[in-house]
């Protein structure tokens, strides 16, 4: 499959400040804001907010 300027990677980063990372891919045309999503940190053991970061 072809890399794609309209499904860009976005590295997610734990809001908690572990240093725990998530990458992923979005669709720039539905979400042209960075993506928060709420995601398992290993680290803490629970879940919290991962927020994109460039």
């Amino acid at each position: 499959m072809a890399r794609s300027t309209a499904r860009p990677v976005a590295k997610l980063k734990s809001s908690a400040g572990t240093g725990v990372t998530y990458v992923t891919r979005k669709n720039r045309s539905n979400d042209p804001d960075r993506l928060v999503l709420r995601k398992f940190d290993p680290v803490l053991g629970e879940h919290v907010l991962f927020r994109e970061e460039r």
